[in-house]
C-alpha cells in the first residue's frame, strides 16, 4: 500500500460498515469502496440479505457482490463509519427493516461519520435521524427529506457534522474525497437534535 502524500488522506486503521442488500447502485457501491480502499480503511458489506447481493446498474441488473457479515450478527461499535448507497429498492427495503434502522442510529448516537449518495438518504429518514440536517439526494426524494426535517439542498456534496451526502453517480468524485475526509477526522460532536425518537 503506498504512502499517502500531499493532500492526500490516510485510513489505516479504520473500518468502514457498508449496509446494502438487493438493488443496490453498483457504480454507488463499488466506486467508494475502493475509494476508501485505496486510502488505507477497510471495507465491509453488511447486509440482511444471505451471501450475496445483487446490483441494480443503470437500467438493468448488474454484478453480485459478496457480503462480508449478516445484519444479525454485526454490531456497529466494530465499525468507524458507515457508507449507504443508493439505488431505488435497495434504501426501499433497508428502510423498512428495524435492525437496518437500529444499525443506522447507532451510527449517529455516537457521532462517527456516515456517508449517503442518492436515494441512500431514505433509510435516514426512517431511522428517525435527519432532522435538522442539512443534506442533498436524488431529486426525487427531496419532499420525503423536507418533510421529516431535513434542510436540503441542491449541491454535489454536502457535509453536516460527520453526515456526507451527494445527489448521484455523476457526484461519485466529490463524495469519496469528502467521505475520505470525515472518516479521517473520525467522530464527530453528538448533536442536540441528532436522534428523532417521536
Amino acid at each position: 500500500m503506498k504512502e499517502p502524500s500531499g493532500n492526500e488522506q490516510s485510513l489505516s486503521g479504520k473500518k468502514v460498515a457498508i449496509l446494502a442488500t438487493d438493488g443496490f447502485e453498483q457504480e454507488e457501491l463499488v466506486s467508494p469502496r475502493k475509494a476508501l480502499e485505496a486510502a488505507g480503511a477497510e471495507t465491509e458489506i453488511v447486509s440482511p440479505a444471505g451471501s450475496k447481493i445483487k446490483a441494480w446498474n443503470k437500467t438493468d441488473w448488474g454484478s453480485e457482490v459478496e457480503v462480508d457479515v449478516t445484519l444479525d450478527s454485526v454490531n456497529a461499535d466494530d465499525y468507524d463509519a458507515l457508507l449507504l448507497p443508493g439505488g431505488v429498492m435497495n434504501p426501499d427495503h433497508l428502510r423498512r427493516n428495524p435492525e437496518a434502522l437500529e444499525f443506522v442510529r447507532a451510527f449517529f448516537e455516537t457521532g462517527r461519520p456516515v456517508g449517503a449518495i442518492c436515494h441512500g438518504p431514505w433509510t435516514l429518514i426512517d431511522a428517525g435521524v435527519i432532522r435538522g440536517r442539512t443534506v442533498t439526494s436524488y431529486e426525487s426524494i427531496q419532499t420525503d427529506l423536507k418533510n421529516a426535517g431535513a434542510n436540503w439542498v441542491d449541491k454535489e456534496v454536502v457535509v453536516d457534522n460527520g453526515l456526507v451526502t451527494s445527489r448521484k453517480p455523476d457526484d461519485l468524485p466529490a463524495f469519496n474525497r469528502k467521505l475520505i475526509e470525515e472518516v479521517a477526522e473520525g467522530p464527530h460532536r453528538v448533536l442536540a437534535t441528532e436522534i428523532d425518537n417521536g
